[in-house]
């Protein structure tokens, strides 16, 4: 049998989010996180976002830890979609607020089961999540007595806003302008 390589494992989780009771928004590939410092596989938006980071038998599942400091930060749900093979080594090097998905090959099809599900992320920084959105995705979140600031840098901004909002209300803040951005990439192409 063929190793479960990530393309494999990708298009049968989005089909799997998106046959959901409660289905994502929208769910986007290859999203910039953290000023660009990694790359998340999937991010589901619901009310707030869902990074699905994908290891298939060939990948290093220690790359994700790595890639984990800025999944942390910016996000406040994070799943490891993998196979048996890294299960263990999953278990030992991820922290426990991060879900687990194994995906097996079943005759012609692909399971995806819960090992465990996420759970909230301590670790979500209010500033270093708003580097996934653009400057001017930023400027649309900013408060009217912030309104002098537009020509400051995304850092700034990023700080400024993060000070004034709830964690909560930030995530779904962040969710809603990258369901936004998702429809009017999807409505220009």
């Amino acid at each position: 049998m063929a190793p479960l390589d990530d393309k494999l494992i990708r298009t049968n989780l989005i089909s799997k989010l998106k046959k959901q009771t409660i289905k994502p928004k929208a769910v986007i590939e290859e999203l910039r996180v953290h000023n660009g410092n990694a790359i998340a596989d999937v991010v589901a938006l619901y009310k707030e976002a869902h990074c699905f980071e994908i290891k298939g038998d060939g990948d290093k599942i220690e790359r994700a830890i790595k890639q984990g400091y800025y999944y942390n930060s910016s996000f406040r749900k994070i799943t490891l979609v993998t196979t048996n093979k890294h299960l263990d080594k999953a278990i030992d090097v991820l922290s426990g607020f991060w879900g687990i998905i194994i995906a097996e090959r079943k005759k012609d099809e692909i399971s995806l089961k819960y090992v465990r599900r996420a759970r909230n992320n301590p670790c979500f920084d209010k500033s270093l999540a708003l580097l996934t959105l653009w400057k001017s995705e930023m400027l649309n979140l900013i408060e009217h007595k912030f309104t002098g600031i537009r020509k400051n840098n995304r850092k700034l901004l990023a700080k400024l806003i993060a000070h004034s909002k709830k964690k909560e209300e930030l995530s779904y803040n962040i969710s809603t302008t990258l369901i936004a951005r998702y429809y009017q990439i999807s409505s220009e192409i």
